[in-house]
Parts: C-alpha cells; structure tokens; sequence
C-alpha cells in the first residue's frame, strides 16, 4: 500500500508540474516569412525553382488532384516518407521548392501582395529613436 501511496504521489506531483514546463513561448512563423516550412500558394507567383525535376511520390495519387509546392527542411526531403504524413501530403505529387528560391522570390512577393503598405519597419523601437536624436547634445546640469 505504501507503495501505491508513493507511487500516486509521484504522478500527481508530476502532472501539476508539466504546465509550468511547457510554457507557451509566442513564437508563430507563418507562409511568406523566412522561417516558414509547409505548403505554398504558387498562384499568381512566378515559376518556382524546384530541387528535383520530377515530382515525389510516396503512394498513390488521385487522378485530378494538382501538385504540393512544399518548403521542407532538408532532413525531411531526404527522408521524405518518414515526413509526408506531417504536411498531408504522402498521397500526392510533391515539388519541394529550394530555399534561395523562396527567400528571394516568394518572400517579397507575398508580402508586397498581401501587405502592400507595409514598410517592412514593423518591429523598430520609436522610442530608442527619439533617445539616439539627443545623444550628441551635451547634459543639463
């Protein structure tokens, strides 16, 4: 019993701890951003440079059903039947986009498209700019 005892002890102190160390830390990349991986809309963009020529298959593709444009870490192309289950995709032709390609052409692209006035100065400090004006000037004392 006093196994048990400890045993139920062990596991709720365990599971009242798990929230604390799994903090949700904010962080969200999503498609048009550098560090972005999965699928992209090729609609409307010019023509991606593709690592292979031919698509990936890993099973059976539906009659119809159009190509996957993927941006995949290269551990995952490489292993590409281990990682087609995480981006739906293991049933489907499969171009894998390469990175140069995506960082210098998708990137801007999607971005002047979806954010037009967007000046890509989103995350500058107005404040640590009006403290750089008065650096030069000498202190009151």
């Amino acid at each position: 019993m006093k196994h048990v005892m400890t045993a139920a002890a062990l596991i709720a102190a365990s599971l009242t701890s798990l929230p604390s160390q799994a903090a949700d830390v904010g962080v969200s990349i999503s498609v048009g951003q550098p560090g972005f991986y999965g699928q992209i809309d090729i609609g409307g963009y010019p023509p991606p440079q593709v690592v292979y020529p031919q698509p990936v298959i890993i099973q059976p593709v539906p009659v119809g059903l159009p190509p996957l444009y993927l941006r995949v870490p290269p551990g995952h192309m490489q292993h590409w039947s281990r990682y087609c289950r995480e981006y739906h995709a293991c049933g489907r032709r499969v171009f894998f986009v390469r990175d140069d390609w995506y960082n210098r052409v998708y990137v801007p692209h999607y971005q002047q498209r979806h954010f037009p006035h967007h000046d890509g100065y989103e995350h500058r400090d107005h404040h640590e700019e009006h403290r750089d004006e008065h650096r030069d000037y000498p202190r009151d004392r």
